[in-house]
């Protein structure tokens, strides 16, 4: 079993990206996690999970709007959906830096 940890980081703000809405799925769409970023930016609380194939969806659009920020109508983001593997046991830690325009992420430690 893996462990799975991620970490957004609002990029247009400077800071870390707290209450943005986010959920976890398998390779057949299943969701297995919903959560909201803390004060941190972080996500506690995600289950172990086997080897395999599956996504974090953030719901980015929500969160900026909510930040105060004028977005166009359809928002450029809307939601982040990062799909990504874990080919063996250990830990994996998705990271998000975002903004209402752009968005990068890695596998962090």
């Amino acid at each position: 079993m893996s462990t799975l940890s991620t970490h957004v980081l609002d990029t247009m703000h400077g800071r870390p990206a707290a209450g943005v809405r986010l959920r976890l799925e398998d390779a057949f769409g299943v969701t297995l996690f919903t959560g909201e970023t803390n004060a941190d930016g972080r996500c506690p609380g995600m289950p172990e999970l086997p080897p395999g194939r599956y996504a974090l969806t953030f719901e980015v659009a929500v969160y900026f709007a909510g930040a105060g920020v004028t977005l166009p109508d359809p928002p450029f983001l809307d939601d982040v959906r990062i799909a990504f593997g874990m080919a063996e046991a250990g830990h994996y830690h998705v990271a998000l830096l975002v903004s209402p325009f752009a968005y990068s992420t890695y596998r962090g430690s």
